[in-house]
């Protein structure tokens, strides 16, 4: 796959809102470079929750999952940034805190494999359908960072 701009979906989970780490967690993506193109605060209700997570719903621990996830609101934001997705994934860190690297959101920050702090999508595809299952057209914006030309080369931004 070339490298592209383009977008991806995190929610930061109960576990960070209630420890007190979203300031850390968004402060992570920013000083990568990444630029939040939208932001919001929710509870997630059954409804959105089944349909996140359908490819669990048959495991047995579907139930303590949607559970752990309404427990207290979640942060979802998409971001946008050369390569996004696969640069989120590596900051975020595998989804076992325990395995993750120091360095990474899930490796400093917890410990356990279910609360871990953050999801963030794996695909471009999934990364659609995510996106505007947590968010409208209307709450995405579009703008021009002031650092973009100091974080990406001419041949990245596509004007060489």
């Amino acid at each position: 796959m070339p490298d592209k701009i383009e977008r991806t979906l995190v929610i930061i989970k109960p576990d960070g809102l209630q420890r007190n780490l979203l300031g850390e967690v968004i402060s992570r993506f920013e000083k990568k470079g990444l630029k939040i193109t939208a932001l919001k605060m929710m509870q997630l209700s059954d409804v959105l929750l089944d349909e996140h997570y359908a490819h669990h719903k048959d495991k047995p621990f579907f139930n303590d999952l949607k559970g752990f996830m309404k427990s207290a609101p979640c942060v979802a934001a998409v971001l946008e940034g050369y390569n996004a997705i696969s640069a989120v994934r590596l900051l975020v860190g595998p989804t076992k805190g325990y395995e993750a690297d120091a360095g990474s959101i899930r490796g400093d920050l917890c410990i356990s494999g279910s609360s871990n702090i953050v999801h963030a999508s794996d695909s471009p595809e999934n990364t659609e359908k995510e996106v505007f299952r947590f968010f409208n057209n209307d709450e995405l914006f579009k703008y021009k960072k002031i650092d973009y030309d100091y974080l990406y080369s001419e041949k990245e931004k596509g004007t060489e």
